[in-house]
């Protein structure tokens, strides 16, 4: 599932902006279906525009019914009625998509059989300190197992020391695999005070219990959040 919203605070319309001849949303759409791993992907979006250019590339599309916050709320509407056991959200905005990071996010799954795992999600070790302080780039810190403990766009863990060689960052990419229970648990859930703070929908998750396994990956990608991003991607496409 792809949620697609046209509006976006940061750079309005960048779902349709173009990147090699095609609109963002749709070079993500292709890139999710050239992985080869999923049954069927679906492009989840409240905007007609949106629904229509993915349709009119050969591609499935979904309209919500209601206005959603976020895109898990999204995806949870789409797939309620769907006989489905794992689902996977990939983001509009993520037209580098591979099949490496999706297959390890997957693969957790296969091996959790005390089905404990509710998420899967990636992360990206991090070096560079403007990128760590930079609050639009979301960091994860995690247990010895690898579960996520907490979300933040701050610098967690802080370096109390001042020594960032031996502290490890992580980046958080907004690719998750859900067990369709924990999504539909999200869709009845009220946002808490962290989530709401943060602006980070993952924290929902940890605040009502449900738990998160962090992958890590060395594929960075890009996440077109800005206009800058998109020069950067049109650059790495061609």
């Amino acid at each position: 599932m792809i949620p697609a919203r046209y509006a976006a605070s940061r750079f309005p319309a960048k779902l349709m902006q173009d990147l090699g001849g095609k609109p963002v949303i749709v070079r993500t759409y292709e890139a999710a279906v050239n992985t080869q791993l999923f049954e069927a992907v679906y492009v989840v979006t409240d905007s007609q525009l949106i629904f229509d250019t993915i349709v009119e590339a050969g591609g499935k599309a979904i309209m919500s019914i209601k206005e959603h916050e976020c895109g898990s709320d999204r995806i949870a509407e789409a797939v309620s009625d769907m006989d489905i056991d794992i689902v996977v959200n990939v983001q509009g905005d993520e037209p580098f998509t591979e099949r490496e990071s999706l297959s390890s996010v997957l693969e957790v799954f296969s091996h959790d059989e005390k089905k404990e795992i509710d998420l899967a999600s990636l992360m990206v070790k991090i070096t560079d300190w403007d990128e760590i302080n930079n609050p639009n780039t979301v960091k994860v810190v995690v247990d010895h197992r690898n579960f996520a403990l907490y979300f933040s766009r701050a610098p967690i863990p802080y370096p109390r020391a001042k020594d960032h060689e031996a502290t490890r960052y992580y980046k958080h990419k907004g690719i998750y695999a859900f067990r369709k229970r924990a999504l539909m648990d999200f869709q009845r859930l009220p946002m808490r005070s962290l989530e709401a703070t943060e602006k980070i929908e993952a924290i929902r998750y940890l605040e009502y219990g449900k738990k998160i396994k962090m992958v890590e990956t060395d594929v960075s990608g890009i996440e077109i959040d800005t206009p800058e991003d998109l020069e950067r991607a049109k650059k790495v496409w061609k």
